[in-house]
């Protein structure tokens, strides 16, 4: 029986890559391995403990040779197929995280704003080891993601670990539906902020939308942009390369190149700069990967903006979502990108022309003055009456209160301060 399925399976590889008889030598080895893997399941069908389903073994040799490869190619059945659609068009139900696996365990790629997880505490480089109690460990990408999405208002357990964090602990979730809002937008003065969370078939529209409403507010007195990429996972190849084009009027963008010579692939820009040639700061952090990482690249190479933060994620391949018929599809790495200066950021990530940590005023209290404030008893300070009542109610793109987020968000303060130089001195020099 055995050796039947394994003559069939090698004349229907032969039929379809209608390879000629004197090359049977030169491939013998892969129809042994061909054998071997039918012994086993054979062997498996026949004499394991309990009986176990046929498509299961199946799904779990694909899953299991994916998973060699690298961490982001992978098995997904028609659910997770279908999941992974609803989230390119930008509306899933989950807990609102981007992940990947590294070293057995899931890996936090970055939450996504204002989702569950989000909210919840979880933060980019977090390792998630238990789901609901059970380990992490030996489960595929596919089948933990499967596990974290569920029924809405249900709850879910992570135990997490934290770098800088002595020992795991846990988090409760409640799923919902998680609806990204890819981009969001507010003025900082005369600078415009536009915030892309991810890329979703509907972040190029929503630039563009963003753009002229505040240009038009602004008027002359418009003086640059800050893109604010950081924690943004990535998403759609097509619209990083179209926003990294808003800010371009020519050059290339980004190259793809697969195994094969003929399978290189450069996409360049078309005249038309949504920034009039002001000066553009992008912000990155360490959850800033893959499509993030493109139009950050971009930028960087063609010295149209000046990119600040710390260094990026470091996701530097390009993923094909092959359907199966009927059976979902697979994830397979097919190539690697470059940006335009030829340089692959596969593990090494974008290095920020200037580097600005997030420094955050409640950490920096070591060895500082007491103060009244710090004395037992204190007296209060007297609210004088009438006194109008800050206004907190606008969200930024870390979820905070406007008003109360300016002094803690660093980096953003020093991308304004510098952007406003530049746009300063351009225009002195008459640019």
């Amino acid at each position: 029986m055995i050796g039947a399925v394994g003559l069939m399976g090698m004349a229907g590889l032969l039929a379809a890559l209608a390879v000629p008889a004197p090359a049977l030598a030169k491939g013998d080895g892969i129809y042994r391995q061909l054998n071997l893997f039918g012994d086993v399941l054979e062997r498996i069908r026949a004499d394991y403990v309990e009986e176990v389903e046929d498509s299961e073994l199946i799904e779990a040799a694909i899953a299991g040779m994916l998973r060699s490869l690298d961490p982001h190619s992978s098995y997904m059945p028609p659910k997770a197929y279908k999941n992974m659609r609803e989230q390119i068009k930008g509306e899933f139900g989950g807990l609102g995280i981007e992940v990947t696996m590294e070293n057995g365990v899931v890996k936090v790629v970055s939450p996504i704003d204002d989702t569950p997880a989000f909210r919840a505490g979880i933060k980019a480089g977090d390792y998630i080891t238990h789901l609901d109690g059970t380990a992490v460990m030996g489960l595929t990408l596919a089948d933990a993601v499967k596990k974290m999405r569920g029924p809405i208002k249900s709850g879910i357990l992570l135990t997490v670990a934290r770098k800088g964090v002595e020992k795991p602990f846990k988090v409760k979730i409640i799923r919902d539906v998680i609806k990204v809002q890819s981009v969001r937008s507010r003025l900082e003065g005369d600078v415009i902020y536009v915030r892309i969370t991810s890329f979703t078939e509907q972040t190029n529209s929503g630039l563009e939308k963003a753009m002229a409403k505040h240009k038009d507010e602004l008027g002359d007195r418009f003086m640059g942009v800050v893109l604010d990429l950081r924690n943004n996972p990535g998403g759609a190849l097509d619209q990083a390369i179209a926003v990294s084009d808003a800010f371009l009027d020519q050059g290339e963008i980004v190259s793809t190149r697969g195994r094969r010579p003929e399978e290189t692939h450069r996409y360049n820009a078309k005249v038309g700069d949504l920034a009039d040639g002001l000066p553009v700061a992008v912000l990155i952090n360490g959850g800033s990967a893959s499509a993030s990482e493109i139009v950050a690249g971009a930028l960087q190479d063609h010295q149209r903006a000046l990119i600040i933060g710390t260094k990026s994620f470091g996701k530097g391949s390009v993923q094909s979502i092959i359907p199966l018929q009927g059976h979902g599809a697979i994830r397979l790495t097919t190539a690697r990108y470059y940006t335009p200066s030829g340089t692959s950021i596969q593990a090494k990530g974008i290095k920020p022309d200037v580097l600005v940590e997030q420094v955050r005023v409640e950490k920096a209290d070591n060895g500082r003055r007491r103060s009244e404030a710090d004395l037992p008893k204190h007296l209060k300070a007297e609210t004088r009456q009438g006194a109008p009542k800050t206004a907190g109610t606008d969200k930024d793109a870390d979820g905070q209160d406007v008003q109360a987020k300016k002094p803690r968000d660093f980096q953003l303060s020093y991308a304004l301060d510098l952007l406003r130089g530049m746009a300063l001195l351009q225009r002195r020099n008459g640019e």
